[in-house]
C-alpha cells in the first residue's frame, strides 16, 4: 500500500484490480459481483441514468424538432449547464467548500482548491470552473445537438425500443466499455509530445475536486466529447446518446472528487472518487485507461497503488532517461 506520506487516505481493496471479467481463471460470480456493484442498489451509473431520462424526457427536443436547428439547441445548453453546474458544486460543497465529511477519506494531503499562477485567474476553483463551464458544456452541447440534427436527417441510424428491445437496453450496458476503449486511445494521444500542451491545462490539478473532472482545453474537450461519434456508425436511440454524453460529463465530475466517496453513518454509501485516475494525476504516465478494459496492463502502464508499481514506473523513467 501507498505510504501514508504519500497519501492522507488509500482504499481499503488494495491493490488495484481491473474487471474480473479480464482474469483468468474466469470467475463468473466475481464477474456477476462487479458489474452489480456499478449498477446497483444506487451507483453514479444509476444517478446519470435517472437524470438522463429525466432530461431526455423533460429538457430535449423530438426528432421532430430536431430536424431543423433552433431554440432547441440553446435548451440543451442550458440544461446541461444546470447539471454541470449543481452536481459539481454540489459535490464540491460537500467534500471541499464546506467540508461536511471531513479530511478523512480524502486522498491527497494537499488542500483543494489552491492558488497559484499557474491557474487562470490564480485560483484553482476558478481555473477549473471557467473551463468546465464555458468550454466543457458547450462543446458537450455542440456534439449533442449534432447528432440529434443528424438523426433526425437520416445521416445516423436511429433504433428505438419497439424495433430492438435486447439491443436497446443493451446499449446502456456498453457504453462504459465503449468508454474504456476511446478514452485510453484518446488520452493517449493527448499525451503525447504536440497534443500535451492542450492536455497539460488538466494536469494543472494534481490534487482534484469535482471542477476538475472537466477542466479540460477547448482541443481536449473536442477530442474527449467526441466519443459521441460512435452514434454515426452504431444504430442508437436519442436516450442512449443523451445518456452516454451525459455519463461523459458527469462522470468525469463524479471521479474527480478527491475523495473515496460519500460516507455516512461509518459506511461508504456512494462510491465516488476514483483512487486508480487519482494516481494518474498525480504520477501522470499510469493509468491512461479505466479499470473496465484492462488496456493499461496490456500496454504496461497500470499502476495498482502498490510500492512495486511505483518502482516500475521509475524504471521506466531511468530508460525513457
Amino acid at each position: 500500500m501507498s505510504t501514508r506520506k504519500d497519501w492522507n487516505h488509500t482504499p481499503e481493496d488494495m491493490p488495484i484490480r481491473v474487471s474480473p471479467l479480464w482474469r483468468r481463471p474466469l470467475v463468473l460470480r466475481d464477474v456477476l459481483a462487479w458489474y452489480a456493484g456499478a449498477w446497483l442498489p444506487w451507483t453514479s451509473n444509476v444517478a446519470i441514468l435517472l437524470l438522463a431520462i429525466l432530461a431526455y424526457t423533460y429538457a430535449s427536443p423530438t426528432l421532430a424538432e430536431a430536424a431543423t436547428p433552433g431554440l432547441w439547441i440553446g435548451v440543451i445548453w442550458l440544461r446541461n449547464l444546470a447539471l454541470a453546474f449543481c452536481v459539481a458544486h454540489g459535490l464540491h460543497l460537500v467534500f471541499h467548500g464546506r467540508g461536511w465529511q471531513g479530511p478523512d477519506h480524502k486522498y491527497d494531503p494537499r488542500p483543494y482548491p489552491r492558488r497559484g499562477r499557474m491557474f487562470t485567474l490564480d485560483d484553482q476553483l476558478k481555473d477549473n470552473m471557467l473551463w468546465t463551464l464555458a468550454s466543457g458544456v458547450t462543446l458537450w452541447t455542440l456534439y449533442e445537438a449534432l447528432i440529434w440534427w443528424a438523426m433526425a436527417n437520416g445521416y445516423a441510424p436511429v433504433t428505438s425500443w419497439s424495433q430492438s428491445p435486447v439491443w436497446f437496453v443493451a446499449v446502456f450496458f456498453l457504453i462504459p466499455i465503449w468508454e474504456s476503449f476511446y478514452f485510453y486511445w484518446i488520452h493517449r494521444l493527448l499525451h503525447w509530445g504536440p497534443f500535451y500542451r492542450f492536455h497539460a491545462l488538466h494536469h494543472r490539478n494534481t490534487d482534484v475536486g469535482p471542477w476538475s473532472g472537466l477542466s479540460m482545453h477547448p482541443v481536449e474537450h473536442v477530442l474527449y466529447f467526441g466519443t459521441a461519434l460512435i452514434h454515426f456508425v452504431v444504430p442508437t436511440h436519442p436516450l442512449h446518446l443523451v445518456t452516454h454524453l451525459m455519463f461523459y460529463a458527469l462522470y468525469a465530475i463524479t471521479t474527480h472528487t478527491g475523495f473515496e466517496g460519500f460516507w455516512a453513518g461509518g459506511r461508504k454509501r456512494l462510491h465516488l472518487g476514483n483512487f486508480h485516475h487519482q494516481l494518474h494525476h498525480r504520477y501522470f504516465e499510469v493509468n491512461y485507461g479505466t479499470l473496465e478494459v484492462p488496456w493499461d496492463m496490456w500496454f504496461g502502464t497500470f499502476d495498482d497503488g502498490t510500492p512495486e508499481a511505483r518502482a516500475r514506473l521509475r524504471g521506466r523513467k531511468r530508460q525513457a532517461g
